[in-house]
């Protein structure tokens, strides 16, 4: 699919060049101009998390792959996945996969969910990461491993990969209207979230049965948790003020402290959000889609519906409430951040910046180095605030080729404290492997964000590399996912 003409990685020759476009962009990123190896770099240092001391500063982030069971079990795809983190020879596996706590909350008919005895197969998962990395690296008392718990709210789909089955915290002008909700029959009702939070207590006994290190209360993408979190026009317990709106967190932590009190428990945060964008229909062909454009919001000023956003002009981000987040978070004993952006169902250019569109996307409304020094910089802003917290960063794969250099100086500098991978795994699961021992990347495994990823499970396929992987190029699912994207 084409693309607006921004220069792509591949064509800066060395960090020289990188630079000068980084300049002309006059974005700031920090940027080193040679890498290190173990165990001099800064990604070779050990980090405390909770009286853990993890052995490195590369974390894989969670990643569905619409690939279990119908009754929510692994399959040899997600096994494979989970080994080839244990082969990255990072020290983190930030959730390793989001797994519902039940399983209406399920994003697709594949996902695994919490259900009674589902603790063998998760702990079968586990131990076979942990058994890949024993055998290329040794020791794994420094690896800690966690499970992602979540509900997917709005974006449910438990039955049927094409239906929608919306659960929502409350009626939401633009995204109500986008994802076909139409009446308040899909609202939680106070009583229906005090039983979910229940479901979130007894998914942390399984995770940690299964041999878990720490579990992840997810609040990031638009699901459940993160909608919480925006819910200024909900009445009652759980909505308006802010100690209501994290009255959801605040209950599932009690109860998982109640009940697995050395559990170590992690927050996914997207630290801000924007207003949904949409292809400009006017710029958009029957090949390409149209650059990225804000939703109307004129008639939901002032913007009362996303987190952390500036109410008057929702297409700029206000940390003000991620601040007041986080001051929450340490009186309740939780330091262990991991931080996205917005969310890849309506506005992945802030989420996940990449130079090609998924299919049910738009074409980049900005060079998406600009995307990535956005995060970056926001978590460099919430790290100079918060610097007890031991902080996770997102959006790096685009960076290709200088990924580690920025991750490098990142570290170094204080940016961030762990340089979290996702997209780039699925292609290049050995990157910091071999950055820490070799100071060099395999430039025929770098993820260049095709988004194939993204719109195979868009169009109800697994999700895996199928440009680069030699898995998934071979997979069934690679001809079908060429006959979509041919329009067939």
């Amino acid at each position: 699919m084409a693309t607006e003409s921004f220069p792509k990685i591949g064509h800066f020759q060395d960090v020289a060049a990188f630079r000068a476009r980084l300049d002309e962009l006059n974005i700031e990123l920090p940027l080193d101009d040679e890498l290190q190896t173990a165990p001099a770099s800064p990604l070779a240092q050990t980090v405390n998390v909770s009286g853990f001391e993890v052995g490195n500063r590369w974390a894989i982030h969670p990643m569905e792959g619409w690939d279990g069971t119908d009754d929510g079990h692994p399959t040899p795809e997600m096994e494979r996945r989970w080994r080839r983190f244990g082969q990255s020879g990072a020290k983190i596996i930030w959730g390793g996969e989001a797994v519902s706590v039940r399983r209406d909350g399920r994003a697709n008919p594949n996902q695994l969910y919490f259900q009674p005895n589902i603790e063998s197969s998760l702990a079968g998962l586990r131990e076979g990461l942990v058994e890949e990395h024993a055998a290329l690296y040794g020791n794994t008392d420094d690896l800690l491993v966690g499970l992602q718990l979540t509900h997917s709210g709005r974006f449910s789909r438990p039955n049927d990969k094409k239906k929608l089955e919306s659960r929502i915290v409350y009626r939401h002008p633009i995204l109500d209207r986008k994802f076909g909700i139409d009446s308040d029959d899909a609202i939680f009702s106070d009583d229906e979230i005090k039983q979910l939070i229940e479901d979130y207590h007894a998914a942390a006994k399984q995770a940690q049965a299964a041999g878990f290190g720490f579990v992840d209360i997810k609040h990031c993408h638009g699901y459940l948790g993160h909608e919480f979190l925006s819910a200024f026009t909900r009445p009652g317990d759980y909505g308006g003020s802010f100690e209501n709106r994290t009255r959801f967190l605040r209950e599932i932590v009690a109860g998982i402290r109640a009940e697995c009190p050395n559990l170590i428990i992690g927050v996914r945060l997207s630290a801000f959000d924007w207003v949904p964008f949409k292809p400009d229909p006017e710029k958009g062909t029957p090949k390409q889609l149209g650059p990225g454009i804000p939703e109307d919001f004129s008639g939901a000023l002032p913007y009362r519906y996303a987190f952390s956003t500036n109410p008057e002009n929702p297409v700029e981000y206000d940390l003000s409430e991620t601040f007041q987040f986080f001051e929450h978070l340490r009186e309740l004993g939780i330091t262990f951040v991991n931080l996205s952006a917005g969310s890849p169902y309506y506005n992945p250019h802030i989420q996940r910046p990449a130079i090609y569109p998924p299919s049910d996307g738009y074409t980049p409304p900005e060079d998406p180095l600009v995307g990535c020094a956005r995060q970056i910089g926001a978590v460099a802003e919430i790290k100079a605030r918060f610097p007890d917290f031991v902080l996770v960063g997102s959006a790096y794969t685009y960076l290709q080729e200088f990924l580690p250099n920025v991750a490098q100086a990142a570290v170094r500098e204080g940016w961030v404290d762990v340089v979290g991978l996702g997209r780039m795994v699925l292609s290049y699961p050995e990157l910091p492997a071999d950055i820490l021992r070799d100071g060099q990347m395999k430039p025929k495994v770098i993820c260049r964000t095709f988004s194939d990823c993204t719109t195979a499970p868009r169009n109800g396929l697994i999700s895996g590399c199928f440009p680069l992987d030699d898995y998934y190029k071979k997979h069934p699912a690679r001809l079908e996912l060429n006959r979509i994207k041919r329009g067939k």
